[in-house]
């Protein structure tokens, strides 16, 4: 009998310690911050990541500390779909796919995606599942800086689904991001897929909202219209326009300064915007865009500009006879949920991951404002250093596309339940 007393004893302390965490999970937030719980490595773990989600998306205060112990990423899960053999049944089974139309509105209303990508596979194949449903279209620019190994297991995903593809053509360096665009606009205009809008992505962003969301919130404020958030170029940013920027020779492999020159003025006499990089655009103006003078030319202007993307869709969206055009707008239209790093105290809080150079790395902290942000996608996460922040968010994206569903679901569409929680989903 005295043998078993410290077995008794050990297991009456630890589950002392996880009714204790239990208990301060669900408790209002207090005023006063709490001390981390004493034995965080020992409990936390056995609540992932359902409860550990709820109790970061509600704000509780101890949420945040216990987080920081609680990083399974499940990354060599994904990659074992893409790296072992086997067939294309398995590999959309096994990465938990949608495969039908959830509604008759959704199948019958068709979205583009295009994603730019080069590392973080593990996130790109999460991003994807998350916004993939078989009537939409899907072009993936893999840029050519990307490891061989990367490029194998995004074609071999890709191969398994007619309705993704890798972009025919890749963008050369120091102009990626814009080209990059263009030459997947090109294919999914040349290709058979019908779609009425296309929405550009990187590998580093996540879905807020769900497809059925998505597609309510463009036919309920932006039905025939193209969404490129931005203002007439401020002073403070003319200098990335007025003069040549360093550009790269492909014959020397290096990048040479045009010793800040002037540029000339823009083509067409065009007012030249500033704004987003990302974007929603119709059919019709991607068509513009691939065709109009005006836009032929402004692409060539934008060459030696700084982040021409940030100007180039803004600008034409403001060409009064575009298709969509929106020549009067703003920073309407909530694409992305981006903290930049020059807002904090402004229009967010500060980041709860870390800031890589002006922009927000996600953490597991960020969550709430995050959900309750009014964007269709979040921009910028990190499976490697903040998993949670992907875990949760996506978990819970999961739980909102199925519970939204009027058809039944696949049970194979879920993901698997560790616990008996599940995340509440008030926004």
């Amino acid at each position: 009998m005295s043998q078993l007393r410290p077995t008794k004893s050990g297991l009456f302390v630890c589950t002392a310690i996880c009714i204790f965490v239990f208990l301060y999970l669900r408790n209002p937030t207090p005023k006063e911050p709490e001390e981390e719980p004493s034995y965080p490595v020992v409990v936390e773990c056995g609540f992932y990541p359902d409860e550990l989600c709820s109790a970061l998306f509600e704000g509780k205060a101890a949420a945040p500390q216990i987080a920081k112990f609680c990083k399974n990423p499940h990354r060599s899960e994904i990659l074992a779909h893409l790296h072992a053999p086997g067939n294309c049944s398995r590999i959309s089974q096994g990465l938990r796919f949608i495969t039908r139309p959830l509604s008759a509105e959704e199948g019958n209303f068709s979205l583009a995606y295009i994603i730019t990508i080069h590392k973080e596979l593990a996130l790109f194949v999460r991003l994807l599942r998350a916004i993939y449903v078989p009537q939409n279209v899907y072009c993936i620019h893999v840029d050519e800086k990307a490891l061989k190994k990367y490029k194998t297991a995004v074609q071999t995903l890709v191969n398994c689904f007619e309705n993704i593809f890798i972009s025919s053509k890749v963008a050369s360096a120091g102009f990626t991001r814009l080209h990059a665009d263009i030459n997947c606009m090109k294919d999914l205009v040349h290709s058979k897929f019908q779609w009425n809008y296309v929405v550009n992505l990187c590998g580093q962003d996540l879905p807020i909202k769900t497809n059925k969301e998505i597609i309510y919130y463009l036919r309920s404020k932006w039905n025939g219209k193209n969404i490129t958030p931005g203002v007439i170029q401020p002073p403070s940013a003319k200098s990335n326009t007025n003069q040549s920027h360093s550009r790269f020779t492909p014959e020397t492999n290096i990048y040479i300064s045009p010793n800040k020159r002037f540029k000339e003025e823009p083509p067409h006499n065009l007012t030249i915007y500033f704004g987003s990089a990302y974007y929603v655009l119709t059919r019709k103006f991607v068509e513009f865009v691939l065709t109009d003078i005006r836009a032929k030319d402004l692409l060539r202007w934008c060459k030696d500009v700084h982040s021409p993307e940030r100007h180039y869709w803004v600008t034409l969206n403001r060409v009064k006879d575009a298709p969509g055009a929106t020549p009067n707008a703003g920073w309407e239209g909530h694409v992305h949920a981006i903290k930049w790093k020059h807002e904090e105290g402004n229009a967010h809080d500060g980041c709860k991951g870390r800031y890589d150079q002006d922009t927000c790395v996600y953490g597991p902290g960020d969550l709430p404002w995050i959900i309750q942000a009014p964007s269709l996608f979040a921009h910028k996460f990190e499976s490697s250093t903040d998993p949670l922040a992907v875990t949760c968010l996506e978990r819970r994206h999961r739980l909102k596309v199925l519970r939204q569903a009027d058809t039944p679901a696949d049970p194979r569409w879920h993901f698997h339940q560790n616990t008996h929680f599940n995340m509440k989903l008030n926004h």
